[in-house]
């Protein structure tokens, strides 16, 4: 009776624990955005940051660095902590809140927003 007890938990635990299994999930891809196509700071990149409070819950004046807000976004990110020219997939801006990072605690970007901001980053991150 034993034994038949240990045979039929030990079935049971593996149909538990054989259904954790989730390779059927695929993960989300980030589109390429080509290298001609300009993107405008104010018009793309900025309503990434401020839209819904996506970003400026924390990123506020007076809160966390650097500041999101709509006056003060872009020179708070202009600076080699957050822009990295030389490298932009190490760029704070981009890499903290990526999609598939764990270093950003709260939001992360879209597939879509992440690659809008890289793109921005590699044409040079102005101001337009």
């Amino acid at each position: 009776m034993k034994k038949l007890v240990f045979a039929g938990s030990v079935f049971i635990m593996m149909l538990v624990l054989g259904g954790c299994i989730y390779d059927w999930v695929v993960p989300p891809e980030v589109p390429e955005i080509p290298d001609d196509v300009g993107i405008s700071f104010v018009n793309e990149i900025l309503p990434i940051f401020t839209t819904g409070n996506n970003c400026t819950a924390c990123h506020r004046t007076g809160g966390q660095m650097p500041d999101l807000t709509e006056n003060n976004a872009f020179n708070s990110i202009n600076s080699a902590k957050y822009i990295n020219l030389t490298q932009p997939e190490e760029s704070l801006i981009y890499k903290n809140p990526a999609p598939n990072s764990s270093t950003h605690r709260h939001k992360v970007y879209s597939g879509q927003q992440a690659a809008l901001i890289l793109a921005w980053i590699k044409q040079g991150a102005k101001n337009n």
